[in-house]
């Protein structure tokens, strides 16, 4: 809406709503969405596909997976990228866009590091720079978060998110289809040929260019005063200051750490008391269907002896459609039915879906059989991803944005990447269909654990 001459307030034209998505740095998150999302198939995705094809163990494969981990524990340095100054570069660019770049440079250069390891000669090398690409890539989703919440008022976040979905996703299907198409290409033919990953992951490397020229051209957010976290450290200063046996430099480090890492847990504790651990443990398992099952999806293509042209045009491309088609629908909904339905709903497509790879397990080499199971299975992973991004939204406090949103993304992918790790293990021991089934089941609890938070939510309202 928008107030008119006459001081009464007028219904904003649809030429106008969509003026939002022109604004510069709405634009922005699109190429910066970009950047955040190429490393992370790369590492976890991409990155599998080619170990398999390459005569590495499904289990080995899956203990890879925990590579992964780096995102979940990365809120145990948001608050140094949160609060720490980096030499020359924040002088230069400011808080935000230093660390931005830092990470941004950092990925490709380890991008590099991954094009020129063999795993056939050398996987310890190639994991090493695996691990360093994950890492810098969950420092640049801290930095990106941080500024994306900064950049713009409370009317363009919702822009701002959605540029950044879409640049995101945009970033999958580079470097998934993508990926594969190149390697393909490359390579000319079936079997296995390093010099096609070589390539293919140099070129990965220059893309991250993409976050690289935005960051630079980007202006630095502008923001009013103190954080709340540097007031309560500021608060935790006076109070240790008056302890005479603490020496100076010991209450300033602890002042610190209690201003940028303590605070936000304490605030999200004293919102929520007891039912915090619920919600927490909501969290930390609502996923853990979708990204157990997907560490062996790859793996799965492969001994299923689907080529890379299927599999990129299939999974990666159309699979990718349909989680935004999902991802609209799943928005839909929840603005009709609530958060809680939907986050319920989206729970049970998720684990529902796996058992229909356990059905195409049995079917051999089905090109038709595969669109089907995609189209359903990214469809539902799009439904269950909208609402539970809107429920961790709901749970944050815009004090402590940062660390609580860094906390949040964390714990969602910490346990289920910890138990990813043995996939490999138990597709060996049991064969697809039987672990496909057995993912399924783990989405059993979730449902409980939805069910107890909607009643909590229920009992809360006014």
């Amino acid at each position: 809406m928008r107030i008119g001459q006459d001081g009464l307030v007028t219904q904003q034209s649809w030429r106008d709503a969509f003026k939002i998505y022109t604004h510069p740095r709405v634009v922005s998150m699109l190429f910066l969405g970009f950047s955040s999302g190429l490393p992370f198939l790369l590492v976890l995705g991409t990155l599998s596909f080619w170990l398999r094809e390459a005569g590495i163990d499904r289990a080995t494969i899956g203990f890879l997976s925990w590579i992964g981990l780096a995102f979940g524990f990365k809120w145990a340095w948001a608050p140094l990228v949160d609060r720490m100054p980096l030499p020359f570069l924040t002088r230069w660019l400011g808080r935000r866009r230093s660390w931005l770049l830092f990470a941004q440079c950092g990925i490709a250069a380890m991008l590099v590091g991954v094009a020129l390891s063999d795993p056939q000669a050398g996987l310890t090398q190639l994991v090493l720079f695996a691990l360093a690409t994950a890492f810098l890539s969950a420092t640049q989703d801290i930095a990106l978060d941080a500024y994306r919440i900064e950049a713009v008022g409370e009317n363009l976040q919702g822009a701002m998110a959605a540029s950044y979905q879409a640049g995101y996703r945009i970033a999958m299907i580079a470097a998934s289809a993508g990926a594969l198409w190149i390697a393909a290409g490359i390579a000319g033919g079936d079997g296995y040929h390093y010099a096609a990953w070589r390539g293919t992951y140099l070129v990965m490397a220059g893309l991250m260019s993409v976050g690289m020229i935005a960051t630079l051209l980007l202006p630095e957010p502008q923001t009013n005063g103190l954080s709340q976290g540097q007031t309560d450290e500021n608060a935790m200063a006076a109070r240790l200051a008056k302890v005479a046996w603490l020496p100076p430099r010991m209450a300033r480090a602890l002042a610190w750490i209690y201003g940028a890492a303590i605070s936000p847990l304490l605030d999200f504790v004293r919102r929520y008391r007891w039912q915090a651990v619920l919600i927490l443990a909501l969290i930390a398992t609502y996923r853990i269907s979708d990204v157990v099952m997907g560490v062996m999806s790859n793996p799965f293509y492969v001994d299923m002896g689907y080529t890379k042209d299927e599999v990129a045009t299939v999974s990666k491309v159309y699979g990718v459609i349909m989680t935004i088609a999902g991802a609209g629908l799943g928005g839909v909904l929840t603005a009709r039915f609530g958060v809680m339905r939907i986050l319920f709903v989206g729970a049970l497509l998720s684990a529902a879906t796996n058992v229909l790879f356990a059905w195409l397990a049995t079917q051999g080499h089905d090109l038709t059989g595969l669109i089907f199971v995609i189209s359903a299975d990214n469809l539902a992973a799009g439904i269950a991803s909208s609402a539970f991004v809107a429920y961790l939204s709901g749970l944050t406090n815009v004090a402590y944005s940062a660390t609580q949103y860094a906390l949040f993304s964390s714990l969602m992918l910490l346990l289920p990447k910890f138990i990813a790790g043995f996939s490999g293990l138990a597709v060996n021991a049991y064969g697809y269909a039987a672990f496909f089934n057995a993912t399924a089941l783990m989405g059993v609890p979730v449902l409980i654990l939805v069910w107890l938070a909607t009643r909590v939510h229920d009992k809360a309202k006014p």
